[in-house]
């Protein structure tokens, strides 16, 4: 069996990002693979350790060039090949689905591991859209996963709290933090990820063309006060910074 997991490219959460014209403004931001997805990579390279019978890791990028450096993360954690749908254009996650599905397909893949939200679009829909084109069961919100033979067991966080799952591949599980933590690349890794395959796709061959487009986009900012409460008095830096909740940020009634 293969697994094909998503990766995506984001601004560093940790960062500072500049703001120009309404748009976020990425010349010089420190860019880093998506946090969800990572999870994603590594629990497909534990799924192989644990002794599932995975032939192939196979990570997928849909998006302007820098996305490289994403998938080069991916190879370089233990991913055995990659493949980049290179385009700058920007397409909602239905429309994306559309690749997710055709790629699984052609790479015979039996398991799909996303990001539950991803940062930039601050958006859950990807993992669903590629479930519902394929018509395979998916597991969202995962924090436990397991794999024997062709099911996955496992356990999700729902609206209730958290339940037990049980599955039968092909299905799509959406990640998220605490259901690993991920390797860091060591350097012959990384030594050897430049030797990995890293597949360039047109985006042409998918048919990629989106109904929803981006028209305009506000973006809030606020400028921060910069007030230090002195602290030698804790009652009245207690009071100040109530004060400042209620009558500054508003915050509190």
């Amino acid at each position: 069996m293969n697994i094909l997991t998503l990766v995506r490219q984001v601004p560093d959460a940790e960062a500072r990002v500049k703001i120009n014209a309404q748009q976020v403004d990425l010349d010089g931001a420190t860019l880093v693979i998506d946090g969800m997805d990572e999870y994603g990579v590594e629990e497909a390279l534990r799924l192989r350790e644990s002794g599932a019978p995975i032939e192939q890791i196979i990570a997928l990028a849909i998006g302007p060039k820098r996305n490289e450096d994403a998938l080069r993360t991916a190879l370089a954690m233990g991913v055995d090949r990659a493949i980049h749908v290179e385009t700058d254009e920007k397409f909602d996650a239905v429309t994306l689905s559309r690749v997710v599905a055709q790629v699984a397909q052609a790479e015979n893949a039996t398991l799909i591991l996303a990001g539950g939200q991803e940062a930039d679009w601050d958006s859950q829909a990807l993992g669903a859209a590629s479930a519902e084109r394929l018509g395979w069961p998916q597991l969202t919100w995962t924090n436990e996963l397991k794999l024997d033979g062709e099911t996955l067991t496992g356990r999700h966080d729902v609206d209730d709290g958290n339940e037990s799952f049980r599955a039968t591949l092909p299905a799509v599980v959406t990640t998220q933090q605490g259901l690993n933590e991920p390797r860091y690349p060591t350097l012959p890794n990384i030594m050897k990820a430049k030797k990995k395959e890293l597949r360039k796709d047109d985006p042409a061959t998918y048919g990629l063309s989106s109904k929803v487009r981006t028209v305009n986009a506000e973006i809030q900012t606020r400028a921060r006060l910069n007030t230090m409460i002195d602290g030698k008095d804790a009652q009245a830096a207690a009071q100040q910074l109530l004060d400042l909740l209620r009558n500054e940020a508003k915050v509190i009634a």
